[in-house]
Parts: C-alpha cells; sequence; structure tokens
C-alpha cells in the first residue's frame, strides 16, 4: 500500500464553529486541498498524534493485525488501552474500525500527515 496524505488544520475553536456555520449557510465552499479535520493546537494534536500513538500505527500498518487481541499481543499494551485509543485514532479518521466475526480489526487509513496551522 502506498502513502495515504491527511491534511490537518490547527484552528481555534470559535474560528471552527464559525468556519461550519459559514459553510452551513453557503458563505464558505471548501477548497478541494482544505483540511478535513482540524484540531484546537498543535498540543491536542501531539496528544492524538504521540510518539506512542505513532508507533502503534507503524505496528498497525506493518503487521496488519486481524483483532485487538492480536495487536495487544504485538503491542504490549492492554486492550481497554488499546481500545480507548484506536477509537480516537477512528474518531479523526486516522484509524478505521472494521468489524467482521465478532472482532474488530484495526487499519491504517493515513500514513502520512500536512499540517497547516490558520492563525
Amino acid at each position: 500500500m502506498g502513502k495515504r496524505i491527511m491534511k490537518i488544520g490547527i484552528l481555534s475553536r470559535e474560528d471552527y464553529q464559525k468556519r461550519t456555520i459559514a459553510i452551513a449557510k453557503g458563505e464558505h465552499k471548501p477548497r478541494r486541498d482544505e483540511p478535513k479535520v482540524y484540531f484546537e493546537s498543535m498540543e491536542s494534536l501531539g496528544q492524538v498524534l504521540s510518539g506512542q500513538n505513532q508507533e502503534l500505527l507503524r505496528l498497525i500498518k506493518d503487521n496488519h493485525p486481524d483483532s485487538l487481541s492480536e495487536l495487544e499481543m504485538i503491542s504490549g499494551r492492554k486492550k481497554p488501552n488499546l481500545s480507548r485509543t484506536l477509537k480516537t485514532l477512528s474518531n479523526y479518521g486516522i484509524v478505521e474500525l472494521i468489524r467482521e466475526k465478532g472482532m474488530v480489526r484495526p487499519v491504517v487509513k493515513a500514513t502520512e500527515f500536512r499540517v497547516e496551522l490558520i492563525l
């Protein structure tokens, strides 16, 4: 699989709300190259893409685990911790959690990140 680039924006909560309302009113049409995912600060982005979470993404990308149990064995992290982390990564579209045969299989959706800081 090739690299999948995710464009991330850093935008204050207030500006994000203004942007969302402008889009809903038809006053702003997002450009094709605009970020689809926004964080309120570099700190919040740093929490989601921490070194530990980057390592987890690499493990998933390289090992293609079929379940959280398999990922637990590979990563050494406990299932409740993995579930929380993967849910957060999934909420941002970084990981997809595929439910099949009563199990959850994590799949990395983004392997490269571009950050756009909007002041």
